[in-house]
C-alpha cells in the first residue's frame, strides 16, 4: 500500500461530454431543455398526486416517490454540467466530488429498489386484487418506501467512506460528467479492491436482485392475465403494466451495463452514454410514460391545472 502522507488531488477536472466548444453549445441547450422537462414534469405530477384524494392509492404513491427521487438525481448531476459548460471551467473540489457522488448514488439506489416496489405493487393488483387493499397497507407502504431511503443513505455513506480512504496522485482528469463510482476508481494510486468488491455486492444487491425480483413479478402477471378471459380485460391489464415495463428497460438496460458488465467491454463512451439515459433521459420521460396512458394520473393534472388557472383569474 501507498504512504498515507503522499498528496492528493484537491480538485477534479471533468471532461465532460465533449470538448469541442461547438458541441457543447449544442450541449448546453439540449441539456438545459431536458433538465427543465424534468423539473416540470416530476414536480407536476407529485403536485398532482398530493392535491387529488382520488389519487391517494398506493401505487400512485410510489409514483410521487418515483417523482421525487428521479427530481433529485437528474439535479445531483445536469446543472453542474451546465455550469461547467457556461463558464468554462471543469473543475470540481475534492469534497464537492464526494458530496455530488454520495447523492448521485443515494438517488440511484432508490430509484431501482423504487422501480422494484412497484412491480410488486403491480403484482398484488393484478394477482390478488382481492386482497389489494389489505396486502397494500398504509403501513407496509410506508416501510417499502421508508426501508429503501435509510438503507440508500447507509449504502451510499460506505461508498463514500472507502473513496475518502483512496490517495489520487496521478492525474486528475476524469472522463465524465459528474463524479461517478468507477472512473474515480480508476484515477486512484492505491489498492482499489475492497472499492471494487463492494461496488460489486452493492451493483448485486440493488441492480441484479431487483431485476431478477421485476421479472419473477412479471411472469406471474403475465400468467394471471393470460387466464383473463375477456380481450378487453387483458387489453386493459397490459396496458397498466406497460408503462413500467418502459421504465425498467431503460433504468435497468442502462445501468446494468455500467454496473455489472465486465470492465473489459466498457469504455468512458459507453459509462457516459449509458450515464445520460439514467441521469437525464429517464427522468425526463418517466412522467410522460406514467401520465400518458394513465386516465387517472391525466385527470389530476386536468385538475391541477384548472385549480391553478382558476385561482389566479
Amino acid at each position: 500500500m501507498e504512504p498515507r502522507n503522499q498528496t492528493s488531488a484537491s480538485e477534479f477536472i471533468l471532461l465532460g461530454l465533449s470538448e469541442s466548444p461547438e458541441q457543447e453549445t449544442l450541449l448546453f441547450a439540449l441539456f438545459l431543455c431536458m433538465y427543465m422537462v424534468t423539473v416540470v414534469g416530476n414536480l407536476l405530477i407529485i403536485l398532482a398526486i398530493s392535491s387529488d384524494s382520488h389519487l391517494h392509492t398506493p401505487m400512485y404513491f410510489l409514483l410521487a416517490n418515483l417523482s421525487l427521487v428521479d427530481f433529485c438525481l437528474a439535479t445531483d448531476t445536469v446543472p453542474k454540467m451546465l455550469v461547467n459548460i457556461q463558464i468554462s471551467s471543469k473543475s470540481i473540489s475534492y469534497p464537492c466530488c464526494l458530496t455530488q457522488m454520495y447523492f448521485f448514488h443515494f438517488f440511484g439506489i432508490m430509484d431501482s429498489v423504487l422501480i422494484a416496489v412497484m412491480a410488486y405493487d403491480r403484482f398484488v393488483a393484478i394477482c390478488h386484487p382481492l386482497h389489494y387493499t389489505t396486502i397494500m397497507s398504509p403501513r407496509l407502504c410506508g416501510l417499502l418506501v421508508g426501508g429503501p431511503w435509510m438503507f440508500s443513505c447507509v449504502i451510499s455513506l460506505i461508498h463514500i467512506l472507502l473513496m475518502a480512504r483512496l490517495v489520487f496522485c496521478g492525474s486528475n482528469e476524469l472522463p465524465h460528467f459528474f463524479c461517478d463510482l468507477t472512473p474515480l476508481l480508476r484515477l486512484s494510486c492505491t489498492d482499489t479492491s475492497v472499492n471494487k468488491i463492494f461496488v460489486l455486492i452493492v451493483a448485486g444487491m440493488v441492480i441484479a436482485t431487483p431485476f431478477i425480483c421485476i421479472l419473477a413479478s412479471y411472469v406471474r402477471i403475465i400468467m394471471a392475465i393470460m387466464k383473463v378471459p375477456s380481450a378487453g380485460g387483458r387489453k386493459k391489464a397490459f396496458s397498466t403494466c406497460s408503462s413500467h415495463l418502459s421504465v425498467v428497460a431503460l433504468f435497468y438496460g442502462t445501468t446494468i451495463g455500467v454496473y455489472l458488465c465486465p470492465s473489459s467491454v466498457r469504455t468512458a463512451v459507453k459509462e457516459k452514454a449509458s450515464a445520460v439515459m439514467y441521469t437525464a433521459v429517464t427522468p425526463m420521460l418517466n412522467p410522460f410514460i406514467y401520465s400518458l396512458r394513465n386516465r387517472d394520473l391525466k385527470g389530476g393534472l386536468r385538475k391541477l391545472v384548472n385549480r391553478k388557472i382558476t385561482s389566479s383569474s
